[in-house]
Formats: C-alpha cells, structure tokens, sequence
C-alpha cells in the first residue's frame, strides 16, 4: 500500500473500518473487502466487549487506535487497569473458541501495525509502516501460513542461486585440475577457496541489500562497470573490505573508498578461485544480482547453502539438515520456554515500580548465558538460538521507558560451536553475521538508533575440527565462561548418526573409549558422554537430537554404566518421531526417525515427555505430559529399568527360541511358485529337494516362496538335475567372491544353507520386523516340512500356552519398551526381548484358561483364511472376532501374573521390570 493509498486519519471511530477495507482492496486486489473482515464482533469476558476487527479465514484479531495513541504504551481501561493496545487485545483473543483463534494480533494506529507473534507472544512485534505495507510482508492476513511460506520459498531460492554458481566453478575446477594434474592436497585447496568465495559472494549480496553498505546495490553495480577484468577487481576489493579506512592505500579508486570496513575474519584470507568466464559472470551479474537477498532466513539458508556438498560427504559425517520447526523442539524446552515464561510474568507487571529494574537485570541475565554446538554444521543452531535471544533482548528494549538504557547486550560472541568441515564453518559465521544484521534491524524500529553494524564482531568461536578430539585441544570449555549461577552454559545440537557398519576405525576408537570394546553403539553417543562429562558443573544443561535406536534393544543396555559414571537425569525427551528439512531437493531431505534428548545433573522435579499426534484435519500437533522421572526408554519409569542382551531367557520355565536358518545364497536357493514350478518342469526329480521356504515377509503376506533343501541329498541325484546343480555352482561362486571369512568357509558345502536350524516339530514363528501399525505381532504355527529363512524366530516344542503369552499385551508392551527398531517398525531380538521377558508363574487353572484363549484367536484367524497377516492385523482393518478374541487372551494372561485385567501399557512395563530385576 503506497503513500499516495495511505487515508489521513486521525479518529479511530469514524475512520477504522473505511481504513481496513481501502487496505484489503489495495493490498490484495479484491473487490468486496467486505466479505473477508467483521467488524465491533462481540466477545463475551464477563460483559459483552467489541474487537475493532477481526478477519475469520485467519483468526487474527485487529485493535485499532486512533493516530495519536502510541502502541507501546498502556492506556488506562474502564475498569482502571492500564493495558498495551496489544493486551487489551489479547483479552478478547483469550476468549474466544480455540477454533477461532489465529496466529496474529495487529494492533494498529492509521501510522504503523504492530504484527504480535501469538506463537512467541512476550517477543516485540513487527513493526511495517502503513506506506510500507505490501502483500509480501502482510500476506498472512487473508492467507494462512503465506509468512512462513514465503520465508522458506526465499531462502530455497536464494540456495538455487548458489548451488547453480557453486557447481559450475566445480565444473570448472575439474577442468583445470586434470589439465594441471592436482594432486589430492592441491584439489581440495582450490575447492576449499570457492567455497570461501561463494560465501563472500553470499555476504555482499545480503550487504548491499539489506543496507549495510550506504547504497543498494554497491557492490554489484561496481562489478557491472569492470566485468571484464572481474576476478582482479574482486582481490583488490576482498583487500579493501579487510583493512580499516584509516590504513587504505590513499590512491585507490573513489568508488573503492566508499565502502565500508568489514572484515571480522570474513575477508582476512588471500582466496584463489576459477578464472569467472563470461558464463560465471552471468551467473553473478544476472541470476544472483538481480535476487533480493534481504529476506533469507539465515536459519534455513545455512542448511541450503550446506547442501552443496556433495552426497558422499554428507553421507560420510552423518549429517542430517534440521527444520526451524526441529529445531525448536531442542531449544525451546531446553531454555527459551523458561525464558519467554520469566520475561512474560516481569512484563504483566505494568504498575510495579520495579519493572525496568527486573527488565534490565533480565537483559544482563541473557548477555551472560553461553551456548555450545559441538557438532554445529552450518550452524542452524545457533543462528536460531541467537535470533531467538535477540528478541527476546527486543522485547525488553521495547518495553523499557525512553529514559532507560536501550542497548543491545546480548552478543553473537556467546554463541560457540564446533565444526569438522571447513566449508560449514563458514557458513555458520556469516548466517550469524547475517543474522545479527537482521535482528539489528527490528531493534531500529524500537530504539530509532542508526548505529552500524558494521565492521563485524571479530568471530572465531566457530571451530574447525572434530568434536572427539580432547577438551583442552579444541575448546568445549569456552572462552569468558565463568562457573557461577547467572552463567549457565546449554550444549545443544544434532550431532552425526553414523551405525556401528558405517564407521570408520577412528570413529570405532572414540566409542570404545567412552563405552568399552565390542559395544555396536551408534556414534552420536560419544556427544552424549562429552557432554555428560561437562555436565558436572550443576549450571549446565544439554540437549540433543539422536537417533531413535540409542533408545532401544541392546544399546540402552551398553550406555548404562555411563549413566551412573555421570548420574546423568533425562530433563525432557521427545518420543520417536521422523526427521524433516526444508530443503528443496528430494533427494537430499532427510527421512530419518530421531528421538530428542535433554539431560543434566540437576533435572527439574517434574520431566516433560513430549509425543506427535495428528488432529482431525490430519494435522501433526505435540502435546507433552508430566512425569516424576523418564529413563532412555523415553519412558515413565526409574533409571534402573534398563535390560541387558542375555544368551539364555531369565526364566526357567519358557522353551528356547532360536533364529530361522540363513541361505547365505545370492538368492540361489529360495525360489517363488512360479520358478519352482519351471524347475520340477525341467526336473521332475527335483520335486524331492524342495521345501515351503519362509522369511518375514513371506509369513506375514502370505506368499508361498520355495527353497532347496539338500540336506543328505545324493550328490548324484543332484547331477541329474541340471538346473539344480547350476544353482548349486552359482551359490559356490557367490561364496567364494566373498571378502568375510565367515561366509568364505561356507563356500565348501555350496548346497546347504549358510547356518541350518531345522525343527522336526511343530514350531512358533515370529517374524523379526513387522510394521508399528499392527498392535500385536503377527504369529503363528508352521510345520516341520516348511523352513524358516533368518528373518523369523522360532521356538521349537511351545505349546497353546506360550503362544498366548507371547502374543498378548503384556508381550507386546515389554517389545515396544525394551526392542529395537528398524525406523519405526518392530524389531524382534532374541537376546534382547524373548530371553529378557518375564514369564508368569500361573495356576493349573490360570494355564488352562490361556491356552483356550489361544485357541480362540487361531480359529478367529480361520474365519478369514485368505486374508494375510498384514490385512488381519492392520489396527484399522482388525476383523471384531479375532479382536475380541486377543482381548480376552489379553485379561486372562494379565490374571496369571496377578495383576488387574485393565492395567496400563505403563504398569505392565514397570510390573516386568520388577519381576526382571528379581529373576536377574
């Protein structure tokens, strides 16, 4: 909406809704603005009250003040309370239905709207002055989420441009590396000057965009004028924005000297990049000049512009890209609620004399505070935790008085991290400039101040090196950090994932350092035990992003004495939840199942364990509860409820379970019906060596797949059937290609099965994986003349009774606490959940019942025999009968251990743990 659109108006009365409905029109083109806003809607708080205005597709509620009225300031009500516009607002806000509610509360006065954020409502708004107004930065309004859409949409774009440039000097690289015959040390240090080069490029982009330097676009228009000699104007201009104005050569160029002094590590390095042929220079000149890089979200930018590495890096160091939306999942309970929480109760304190004091000694209390990334990539982190404290310091300055000290305190020098790739560490340098820059900005429109930014905070808390390496070498302890109380120190961040196969030697060596030889631990757990060790200093506090399977099977097992070597407690915890990005690039998002972690010393009395669940429109909310404790389950429970992998069941009574037998065959022994079929076709003498053959996948689908078992088969009966003798051979190659001895030895008996485990009885079948939709998992009986592959477990001479324990709730309850995961979906151990389970010690009659409620799910089974497992036992798909029948195998297995029939998941978990630390 431009100045000649702005109405002159002084009343709020007689002018509000002319104003709002020229606004709708001009701003967004509609005809009928009167469709779209309500005007005086009634709120009922106590008496019936009016909001000024209210748009209903967004629910955001408007204030109106007349011209006159400064919105920072309380006004006396009629019922003699002094209230802000914006608190006045929020009562009528706070009454109406949750279905109603918005993201946004304007507040107005025909001169500026205030924009307050009802997500982070004690952080100041955004101020846009009324001739400023656009459909860019009020497109919110009428279009729900159009902000935060447009936010990433700006940021993806702005990556594209850097991607496109990046990868054409890589090409270029290439080129000139083949033609020079670099060496690997040569290759890599040309490679690591474009990255600095790009990142430069990123930053005087932003510079000259955003107002850093005294014109728009300085910096390009200055390129433009001696693009022909592009690459010897950039070093002579790196050389310039690296030296103060005072120490410049006098007889540079005119337009040399206007700019301004900058560096603050950015620009101190001689770089050496390509040549930039016409082609690169177009790329800068056109693409990346005429691009608008004042509104990158530095946040979301840093992992776009991280994503330039190549996939086999990424791959390599485990790197996950993390959302602003993952991200505070970490910060927000781990500091920023507690905050927000402190700022909001000093800031309601309107008639307190003590309010600036409390105000001003909070500021000091966030300038004290110091954060640590150890493992911080582009630094998504700590741009985001810095931008968040730096509202907060925002909030204060706009409601200090104008007599009162208004300067900013808190510092990007708190913010630490630690990075082992060279070209993230740059990254995170500049998205913190960047974002010191921007938050200078929103702190103008509060303060008026017109002090620069620049030159730039001299930056080096951001380290290259890796995070493993000793404390005093790298620096987990922090420069100024003092141990006193109002110093409180967060490590935070989402360190690599790398599984105990994808590890290097090194990396094997630092968990065996923290954690003992043998332990298949994932890698992110050393992070856990560097921090754990920082943490005896009761002001610290930790949280980071994991992967879901430290939680599960056998490691939580392995990571128990590390837990009592530093008495470390879970603050809060996020259950298992999948992993998103904002990157543009499919195939570079990550889709990974993590869990949240937030551990220290001193953990608050009452624990928050936070879950996902999707509303009725299908969208994912979290909600949280309160707990007394949580331990690395992520469950309600004392810490000590750990189990630990066992050879042998802890209870005497239950038969043994093993896995099924392992080809070890390239696929040459198992067969399908229709390759059976060609076979005994071809073979008719074959027919003897084949056997019903079963995986997991074969057991809960119910596809009949075939092997050959030739197990004291004539080895001239073999010979006779060609087809059957060439995938003997085949399987004796695959073998013998093999670099793991294990499998080597194997390839002297090419016709058998790699490890043999035959039943001569009927036996039980459980598949090892099976999907976290199924409540229960799928099992069943299979005779002697079918073989089970190593993707099921078996127990061989069971009976009516032990299957209807195993597939109750009570099994089902000790799988989802102590089994791992393959992602989300169940992963059946014998070690970990058969030999670890509690068995009940029922009566006679106890036993009986439980074997005749096992019989009632078996021939509920057979009113639907065509149906395969992963149809019956769908939760959603469950035929009532065979429902009803679990349900009661269920009350009955809860009466043979004595316990009421309609006990909690929770309270079977603690049961069995009793009876586990008394059997062990």
């Amino acid at each position: 909406m431009n100045s000649q659109a702005q109405i002159e108006i002084i009343s709020e009365k007689s002018n509000t809704q002319k104003f709002w409905l020229k606004l709708i029109r001009d701003v967004f083109g509609i005809i009928k603005p009167e469709d779209y806003i309500e005007f005086e809607k009634s709120v009922l708080i106590g008496k019936k009250k009016f909001i000024d205005a209210f748009i209903p597709s967004t629910g955001i509620v408007i204030e109106q003040k007349s011209s006159y009225v400064d919105l920072s300031k309380p006004e006396k009500q009629s019922d003699g309370s002094m209230l802000t516009p914006f608190q006045q607002a929020k009562r009528y806000y706070d009454w109406l239905p949750m279905s109603q509610k918005g993201r946004y509360i304007l507040t107005c006065n025909f001169k500026e709207i205030h924009v307050h954020n009802m997500e982070t409502p004690s952080e100041p708004p955004q101020i846009i002055k009324i001739n400023k107004v656009t459909r860019e930065n009020l497109g919110f309004l009428l279009v729900p989420g159009e902000t935060l859409h447009r936010d990433v949409q700006i940021s993806i774009k702005a990556g594209q441009h850097v991607r496109t440039l990046y990868d054409y000097l890589l090409k270029s690289l290439d080129e000139i590396s083949r033609a020079n015959h670099y060496d690997k040390e040569q290759y890599n240090k040309a490679r690591d000057d474009i990255n600095v080069f790009c990142v430069r490029l990123v930053f005087l982009l932003y510079a000259e965009d955003s107002g850093l330097f005294k014109r728009k676009k300085e910096f390009t228009d200055y390129l433009k004028k001696r693009a022909s000699a592009m690459n010897e104007v950039l070093k002579e201009l790196f050389a310039v924005l690296r030296t103060e104005e005072n120490a410049r050569d006098p007889y540079i160029s005119k337009e040399l000297k206007a700019f301004p002094y900058v560096d603050g590590g950015l620009f101190y390095d001689d770089v050496r990049f390509p040549q930039l042929d016409e082609r690169a220079k177009s790329i800068i000149l056109n693409d990346m000049a005429e691009f608008n890089w004042e509104d990158i979200n530095p946040t979301i930018f840093g992992a776009i512009f991280e994503a330039t590495l190549n996939d086999e890096t990424r791959k390599q160091e485990g790197i996950h890209y993390t959302s602003t939306e993952n991200i505070h999942k970490v910060i927000d309970p781990l500091f920023l609620d507690g905050l927000r929480e402190e700022l909001e109760a000093i800031i309601d304190e309107n008639e307190s004399p003590q309010r600036t004091q409390k105000l001003l000694a909070f500021q000091e209390r966030l300038s004290a505070l110091r954060f640590l990334d150890p493992a911080c990539g582009s630094g998504n982190f700590l741009t985001e935790s810095f931008t968040s404290l730096r509202r907060l310091e925002n909030s204060i300055l706009y409601e200090l008085p104008e007599d009162a000290e208004r300067s900013v305190k808190v510092s990007i020098t708190q913010f630490h991290g630690i990075e082992v790739l060279n070209f993230a560490v740059n990254i995170a340098r500049t998205a913190l400039w960047i974002s010191d820059h921007q938050m200078w900005q929103r702190t103008q429109d509060i303060t008026h101040s017109n002090e620069s930014r620049l030159p730039l905070v001299d930056y080096h808390h951001i380290k290259q090196g890796s995070a493993m390496e000793k404390l005093e070498n790298l620096g987990w302890k922090l420069p100024g950090w003092k141990i006193e109380h109002e110093d409180m120190l967060y490590i935070m961040g989402n360190p690599p994932f790398l599984g105990y196969s994808r590890q290097s030697k090194g990396q094997r060596d630092d968990v065996e350092s923290f954690f003992g030889p043998k332990k298949q631990l994932d890698y992110v757990l050393c992070w856990f035990a560097m921090a754990s060790d920082y943490l005896q200093e009761k002001n610290v506090k930790a949280a980071f992003v994991a992967t879901n399977s430290i939680t599960q099977g056998e490691q939580v097992g392995y990571i128990k004495p590390m837990i009592k070597r530093w008495n470390i407690k879970i603050d809060f915890a996020y259950l298992p939840f999948v992993w998103k990005n904002e990157l543009p690039d499919p195939s570079k998002m990550a889709r990974v199942h993590v869990v949240i972690i937030g551990f220290s010393t001193n953990p608050p009395e009452k624990r928050r364990l936070y879950s996902e669940y999707k509303d009725k429109d299908g969208k994912i909310n979290t909600r949280y509860r309160e707990v007394d404790n949580i331990n690395f389950y992520l469950h309600e429970g004392p810490d000590e409820d750990i189990a630990e992998s066992r050879e042998i069941t802890i209870s005497e009574n239950a038969p043994e379970m093993t896995l099924g037998s392992m080809p070890i065959d390239d696929g040459n022994l198992i067969m399908t019906l229709d390759e059976m079929r060609e076979l005994v076709n071809a073979n008719p003498k074959a027919e003897k060596f084949i056997r019903p053959f079963m995986g997991a996948d074969d057991f809960i689908q119910r596809v009949p797949r075939y092997c050959l078992w030739l197990v004291g088969a004539n080895p001239d009966d073999v010979r006779e059937c060609p087809k059957v003798y060439k995938r003997v051979k085949m399987v004796q190659a695959f073998r013998e290609a093999s670099k793991r001895k294990a499998t080597l030895s194997r390839a002297k008996y090419p016709s058998l099965f790699g490890e043999i485990r035959y039943c001569s009885t009927r036996y039980i079948a459980i598949p090892k994986t099976s999907s976290e939709k199924r409540y229960y998992i799928p099992m069943d009986w299979l005779t002697p003349d079918v073989i089970p592959g190593d993707g099921l477990r078996i127990i061989p001479n069971a009976t009516l009774y032990h299957f209807g324990v195993l597939t109750s709730r009570v099994h089902m309850a000790w799988v989802r606490s102590v089994g791992g995961r393959l992602k989300s979906d169940y992963s059946y151990s014998v070690e970990m959940i058969y030999n670890t389970f509690a068995w009940p010690s029922p009566s006679p009659k106890q036993r009986a019942r439980i074997e005749k409620t096992a019989q009632k799910i078996l021939d509920a089974r057979k009113l639907n025999p065509y149906r395969a497992f992963s149809a019956l036992y769908d939760n959603s798909l469950m035929p009532p009968e065979l429902l009803k029948a679990h349900q009661e195998n269920d009350r009955a297995v809860c009466r043979a251990y004595g316990w009421n029939v309609n006990i909690s998941e929770d309270d079977i978990v603690r049961e069995l743990f009793k009876l586990y630390h008394a059997l062990t």
